[in-house]
């Protein structure tokens, strides 16, 4: 029986990604991986449908858990609230409970100047991660209520360093970490912990931006102190798990900021 046998997690932007190596190139993907094998059902969205779908197949077949996929996209022309509200009640119906929330997706325009930025890259950031985190926390607020659940949203480095040409992303980020504190604060005292990670692994987003903007990449990103990028599954997912753990959840009911590569420096 794993850590998280019987619990039912949401991860937004799980959607199944490769790197050009063919290695597990999604954090969200990774973290579903890690969560699949401690037993967890899970409900995976995306804007991808046939992304998380192939998520979907694979994390069944080889750990024989649960897997809904609801094609969710948040943004400037869509009705959020009710995106969002979709994927609670389709949980809900198939589940009956919610015991983590992950508030992983994230899209930008990374690579442009903030001289450069349109209203609509700054949209794109914003709406797809800090609005997306504050719907999906509002909504499953009651749920997490329910069965003392867990929040771990996903933050940057882009904002705490302030990085070149990332300026609607840095700015989401910053944002979800903040509102991630706040959240520690008011829902303590009902037994959901709330937590924000910084990651820096190596992705398929990741190796695109440094494909794209190698000026910006070269500017930004550095490896971490550990040598290496992060690994989606191994670490950042297995920190996701411990997050999660019974253990972890009497040990504290304050936010914890994990930053760097391995998301291992509190």
């Amino acid at each position: 029986m794993g850590a998280l046998t019987g619990k039912t997690a949401i991860i937004t932007g799980a959607g199944r990604a490769v790197l050009s190596n063919g290695a597990c190139g999604s954090i969200g993907y990774g973290i579903a991986t890690a969560y699949a094998k401690e037993g967890a059902n899970i409900v995976i969205t995306g804007r991808n449908v046939s992304k998380l779908e192939s998520a979907k197949e694979e994390l069944e077949r080889l750990y024989g858990i649960r897997v809904l996929t609801i094609a969710a996209d948040v943004n400037a022309n869509a009705d959020n609230e009710q995106v969002v509200n979709n994927v609670i009640a389709k949980t809900i119906e198939k589940f009956g409970r919610i015991d983590v929330l992950i508030n992983n997706a994230q899209a930008s325009a990374s690579g442009v100047t903030i001289a450069d930025h349109t209203t609509e890259q700054f949209d794109l950031a914003v709406y797809s991660g800090l609005y997306a985190t504050f719907y999906y926390m509002k909504a499953c607020y009651p749920y997490l209520k329910e069965t003392k659940g867990t929040v771990i949203n996903f933050a940057s480095g882009a904002g705490l360093f302030g990085n070149y040409g990332q300026c609607a992303y840095a700015a989401a980020k910053e944002g979800i970490r903040g509102l991630t504190r706040v959240a520690a604060t008011e829902w303590a005292k009902d037994g959901i912990t709330a937590n924000v990670i910084c990651p820096l692994a190596w992705t398929a987003q990741l190796e695109q931006f440094k494909n794209a903007y190698p000026e910006a990449f070269e500017k930004n990103v550095h490896t971490p102190p550990a040598g290496h990028f992060a690994d989606a599954e191994a670490e950042i997912g297995r920190v996701c798990v411990q997050l999660a753990s019974s253990d972890f959840k009497y040990m504290t009911g304050e936010t914890l900021t994990l930053e760097g590569g391995l998301g291992l420096r509190p």
